[in-house]
């Protein structure tokens, strides 16, 4: 565990929520580490961004504000002191001692009480936030665990994640307009990379015209498809820095599209890169979700990117 400034060794005094079940893959994200590639370190930070910068308005958090990322589901905390907390993302059936507290939405929760997770019906992750954030020290500028990189470690039964002790008064809800559903089909849109022009026209037009589908061969950094084998122009590139939402075609011409836990450099042909707002429908998708592409200009993408960061990210 990462102790923040000012943490007992006393952990039964430290306000914030002690887990009780861990579940398959939890860990803290805050937006990321940047400006450390060169070191080999990834950026880590929240696989569904969307859900991430909701639950931090709702609480009226700064965007980087630490939420706890939680993958399947199948787990549960006890709070240690009064907290006001906000789920978003996948809807995981959140309960507090039993009674259903809904998504995508605030609610308080008092000492002694416990938030329980039950396995995702629709989606993959989901977030609970805390008012004021998670307060674990942050290593290297952020507080984002990445265990491939060994910097943090997935959450265990016991640990305690610190927060601030609130009077949890105002609760608050995402517009029903602005929540988003998770359906069995999802369209990405690809920004094509230089190296597109070297695969042939009917290798694009396959991949274009091909419905892929998400395997079980997924995590945080990312996600494996199967469907139409894509030639790949070569065996290999030299190897170059690897962009978010990158999507390699390895020798086997089953795509790959890499997400914030990737290294740092690949080898393998890149036949562009997931627009980044549409990230978060892949990071959602779990096995057996069918996948299409479509092609999007630069300037269509950044414009989009440049409004949901207005809305979320300027502080």
């Amino acid at each position: 565990m990462w102790k923040g400034e000012g943490m007992s060794e006393d952990m039964d005094e430290v306000d914030g929520l002690r887990v009780i079940q861990a579940g398959v893959c939890c860990t803290v994200q805050d937006l990321g580490r940047y400006g450390y590639a060169t070191h080999g370190l990834s950026q880590g930070g929240p696989i569904d961004l969307q859900a991430h910068c909701w639950v931090n308005r709702l609480l009226g958090n700064e965007p980087d504000a630490a939420t706890i990322e939680i993958a399947v589901g199948m787990a549960s905390f006890q709070a240690q002191s009064d907290l006001l907390l906000a789920i978003c993302g996948a809807d995981m059936r959140a309960e507090i001692d039993g009674n259903l507290v809904g998504n995508w939405r605030s609610f308080p929760i008092q000492r002694g009480q416990t938030l329980k997770l039950h396995p995702a019906r629709e989606g993959l992750r989901g977030y609970i936030g805390l008012k004021g954030g998670v307060q674990t020290e942050p290593i290297m500028e952020s507080c984002s665990v990445v265990v491939r990189n060994g910097v943090g470690s997935l959450l265990t039964e016991g640990e305690v994640l610190p927060a601030l002790a609130v009077d949890p008064v105002n609760v608050a809800h995402v517009p029903a307009r602005y929540v988003p559903n998770y359906p069995a089909t999802i369209s990405l849109r690809v920004i094509e990379s230089y190296q597109a022009c070297d695969f042939s026209p009917e290798a694009l037009s396959g991949f274009y015209q091909a419905e892929y589908e998400v395997t079980p061969e997924l995590d945080r950094m990312g996600v494996k498809l199967k469907g139409n084998q894509i030639k790949p122009p070569n065996d290999g590139i030299i190897s170059e820095g690897i962009a978010l939402g990158a999507i390699q075609v390895p020798n086997d011409g089953q795509p790959i599209v890499l997400l914030n836990d990737r290294q740092t450099l690949g080898g393998y042909p890149k036949l562009g890169v997931v627009a980044r707002v549409d990230l978060p429908k892949l990071g959602q998708a779990g096995p057996g979700t069918k996948v299409q592409f479509s092609p999007v200009t630069l300037g269509q993408a950044q414009q989009e990117w440049r409004q949901f960061c207005d809305y979320f990210l300027s502080v």
